[in-house]
């Protein structure tokens, strides 16, 4: 099944707020926009259950070699590519 959303500005969305969550409550997501990015999403409370958060202790020590031998050296030249 394919879920659709309705988009909202953020000024759009809190003059309708009321109505967005009613189409909530009847299954309906609503994605609000800022400067056209989405910034937050109303969906209805069983996706929001279903989104169950994942532990990441699993992952504990799983980034060592990520950068490379000269962590420090590679982190730095990423930074220096910003000030360009």
């Amino acid at each position: 099944m394919e879920r659709t959303y309705q988009h909202k500005g953020v000024e759009e969305a809190r003059q309708h707020l009321p109505a967005i969550l009613t189409a909530a409550a009847a299954g309906q997501s609503t994605v609000i926009t800022r400067h056209g990015r989405a910034v937050a999403a109303v969906v209805p409370p069983a996706l929001a259950k279903s989104a169950q958060p994942i532990p990441l202790t699993a992952l504990a020590g799983s980034g060592r070699g990520l950068w490379g031998r000269g962590s420090a050296q590679t982190i730095a030249r990423l930074r220096d590519e910003w000030k360009r």
